[in-house]
């Protein structure tokens, strides 16, 4: 429990801070470019040691892990990590947000075999020239979308696509990949702009609210809004009235949701955060001490 109050029973840990896309909401090209200094490999947590921190969240209540970056398949042996955070007991689920711009159909078996339950692929639009605006990157839209098929026939169900949504961006993409996942299994989640740290020059009228968004998909394929599945979940879920399946809706500008926030962070370097920055030693559970982490 944290200094609010809130349960923690989601870990996210980031594997590296690098990644091979340049999206301009997140990593843009002219902060992140050939002169960043990223972490120095040598830096990064060990697999080992990102382990032992697992260990640690879940004698504390820890169920979920989500292994992010950055990129995280750009990061060595992701399958041996995933196969030994599985063993860790308590641990009931383990999910991966990526691009999929290195999820082949080998690494997607491997992936799962490992004891990955389950992937989220980010992808902001399906047409090629708005696609490689967004992540400003000579690569094909068409590598992501056999991505997310190589996950699919490796066996994972309720695949997420993540969709930030800018306006004078991307925002004509709402309708295109709303009718592309509608049937298909896949669960289709818009993201509102948001700031992430002060490097993609945020600004509040460049946000399509979830509302808008909604009110348009609903006027083409009507939707109707459905419970979440637990307390402190992101998105929130509407199912196609037609039996097209479930897609979502992240507020995360219009509607905070950190009071009921379930998740903490590690980063790359063993930095642990929850939402609203509160340091390690807020933690009112006094087995989450750096003497047990091995700090």
């Amino acid at each position: 429990m944290d200094a609010f109050g809130r349960h923690i029973r989601d870990l996210r840990i980031s594997v590296t801070d690098r990644c091979n896309f340049r999206c301009v909401y997140c990593m843009p090209r002219k902060i992140f470019g050939p002169g960043y200094a990223f972490v120095p490999r040598d830096e990064l947590l060990r697999l080992e040691e990102i382990v032992r921190i697992a260990k640690v969240f879940a004698a504390c209540g820890v169920k979920k892990v989500r292994i992010t970056g950055g990129e995280p398949m750009i990061r060595r042996n992701l399958e041996h990590l995933i196969e030994m955070i599985a063993t860790i007991e308590g641990i009931d689920d383990i999910s991966m947000t990526t691009n999929a711009s290195y999820l082949s159909k080998g690494r997607a078996v491997a992936l799962k075999d490992a004891g990955l339950n389950r992937i989220t692929v980010s992808l902001d639009a399906l047409d090629e020239k708005t696609f490689r605006t967004v992540c400003d990157v000579e690569f094909p839209v068409s590598r992501v979308l056999e991505g997310i098929e190589n996950a699919r026939q490796a066996g994972f169900d309720n695949i997420k696509i993540n969709a930030v949504i800018k306006r004078g961006l991307n925002e004509h993409s709402v309708l295109p990949l709303a009718r592309y996942f509608h049937g298909t299994g896949s669960i289709l989640r818009f993201i509102e702009y948001m700031d992430v740290g002060s490097t993609n020059n945020w600004k509040l009228d460049e946000v399509v609210s979830a509302s808008e968004l909604i009110a348009l998909i609903n006027q083409e394929m009507p939707i109707d809004p459905v419970s979440p599945n637990y307390r402190g979940e992101v998105a929130k879920r509407w199912h196609y009235a037609d039996g097209g399946g479930e897609i979502g809706f992240i507020t995360s500008v219009t509607e905070s949701f950190c009071g009921d926030c379930s998740r903490v962070r590690l980063s790359a370097v063993g930095q642990i955060y929850t939402r609203g920055q509160i340091p390690l030693d807020s933690f009112s559970n006094s087995k989450v001490e750096m003497s047990h982490i091995g700090g």
